[in-house]
């Protein structure tokens, strides 16, 4: 049987990056299995004890609306995030190289703009016609990498 890959990014406010995420990839906030209207209500009722669960409505994992991407869980750690990713996201809105080099740039831009109103900060811009290059590396609103090219 095949694995079913699932991410799981720790961080310091799950909600807040589940938020971001779905945002960024267009994805959704996973729903709490029915019937109940929360996870925190699902967790305590199997059990978890209320210390364990953090704040808020535990609303911690978001979902590919068409099944097809991993779902990403965001892990509450105690810990801030120390050193650069050794794994991070590309998120690829240019159309490859197959199109102009101007329509890409400007993918890439309008998308860097729409992540950076969602909280994410911009670190470096690449922007090469010779070599046909074209990206941003951005963090989101914790500090974790990300491209977007």
């Amino acid at each position: 049987m095949k694995p079913k890959l699932q991410l799981t990014v720790d961080c310091a406010e799950p909600d807040r990056l589940a938020a971001f995420w779905a945002a960024a990839l267009g994805y959704r906030i996973e729903p709490a299995p029915a019937p109940f209207p929360t996870w925190r209500a699902y967790w305590l009722d199997q059990g978890v004890p209320e210390e364990e669960l953090g704040t808020g409505d535990c609303s911690d994992s978001i979902v590919d609306p068409d099944g097809t991407g991993p779902r990403i869980w965001f892990q509450q750690v105690p810990e801030a995030k120390a050193v650069k990713n050794r794994l991070h996201p590309d998120l690829g809105v240019s159309g490859g190289r197959g199109v102009p080099f101007e329509t890409r740039r400007e993918r890439v831009r309008t998308e860097a703009d729409r992540l950076e109103r969602l909280g994410a900060t911009r670190l470096r811009t690449e922007d090469s016609p010779d070599t046909g290059s074209c990206s941003v590396l951005m963090q989101d609103p914790e500090g974790n990498e990300f491209c977007v090219h």
